[in-house]
């Protein structure tokens, strides 16, 4: 007897991948995203090294311990979170703040939590790579690839109370190569479960090329293994970006299982704060490469924005972002002899 197999719609080139027509509002949207992103990283930046010196003591200062910063993938996280609500469900990586950002996690207590303070999203316990809101269905974990598991369980339960809510998988081009990648898409396309998996391509794996450590030149590819659609989006463009995941978000919402999006974007700062980056041949032509002016000036050009609205974007940005500061400067830290607490989960009086 003979079977037939079912084939995956054809995974799209990149030609495919743009947007005509976008409203000036989504347009700004995406914009506004960006700039508020990037201007929280850039302050997280300045107060990380503000006080690690006498020469540079992880240790030390306000935010101890290891920071991974996600200046010059905000297309990724911009383009994709649009398209989402707080219902929908988000897991990150270890670079989480930008995702974070872009799907609404609650900035004042994002921020406590990366300054270890008792008003954060996790008591202070739980630092940068170890975001936790429920407010939003978002998390992020320390370890590579291990969000894609708990999206999976995520979708599931949407999919069995019946919603139309989805969940967004992001890993980087590095993780792609974990077990748990690859038994993540093929028991969501066995389930048919509604998840866009995201890739964010950055080129490297902490100090190691994408050429040296993987097969295939993209990761978009290794979709059709898996009988789901794949598509790469090149350029590190929002534009493209919001295309491509409204594609696969409509998908996910409709039924139709799971999609993979791999974004070509760009690293503009170090793996973590404190790396001299000496593996990178090309970082005297980062700064021209950088996506937010490259956006604002396409927008100028559209007529979308001005001097005036520019300034009113950055402005509004830097007063959310530095009350969030403030907020977390003048938070508490644990208490000491609390440190057993918040480990198990504990009985209500």
């Amino acid at each position: 007897m003979s079977t037939s197999v079912s084939q995956p719609p054809p995974v799209p080139t990149p030609a495919d991948t743009g947007h005509a027509d976008l409203p000036v509002h989504v347009r700004r949207d995406l914009y506004e995203t960006m700039v508020l992103s990037r201007t929280f990283e850039e302050a997280i930046l300045r107060e990380y090294h503000a006080d690690k010196g006498p020469g540079f003591d992880i240790g030390k200062g306000l935010i101890p311990g290891e920071m991974h910063l996600s200046a010059g993938q905000e297309p990724v996280a911009a383009g994709v979170c649009a398209h989402l609500t707080q219902d929908d469900a988000v897991t990150a990586t270890h670079r989480p703040h930008h995702f974070a950002v872009a799907h609404g996690v609650d900035l004042n207590r994002m921020t406590a939590e990366i300054f270890g303070r008792e008003t954060g999203l996790g008591r202070g316990r739980g630092g940068h790579m170890h975001l936790f809101d429920p407010a939003v269905h978002f998390s992020c974990s320390g370890i590579i690839a291990e969000g894609y598991p708990p999206a999976l369980g995520a979708a599931f339960a949407f999919k069995r109370r019946g919603t139309d809510a989805i969940a967004v998988a992001v890993t980087g081009e590095g993780a792609a190569n974990q077990g748990a990648f690859h038994e993540s898409l093929n028991l969501a396309a066995l389930w048919n479960l509604p998840v866009v998996f995201v890739v964010e391509d950055n080129e490297w794996g902490i100090s190691v090329p994408r050429s040296a450590s993987t097969a295939v030149p993209s990761n978009a590819d290794r979709a059709a293994g898996y009988g789901m659609p794949g598509v790469r989006v090149e350029g590190n463009d929002v534009e493209a970006v919001y295309a491509a995941a409204e594609r696969a978000v409509t998908r996910a919402r409709a039924g139709q299982g799971p999609s993979l999006v791999e974004v070509a974007t760009l690293r503009l700062w170090g793996h973590f704060e404190g790396d001299a980056q000496g593996y990178r041949p090309d970082l005297d032509s980062l700064p021209g490469l950088d996506p937010l002016p490259r956006y604002e000036q396409r927008l100028r050009e559209a007529g979308v924005l001005d001097d005036t609205a520019v300034e009113q974007v950055k402005r509004a940005a830097t007063e959310r972002v530095e009350a969030a500061v403030a907020f977390a400067k003048d938070s508490p830290v644990p208490d000491p002899a609390d440190v057993h607490r918040y480990v198990f989960a504990e009985e209500q009086p």
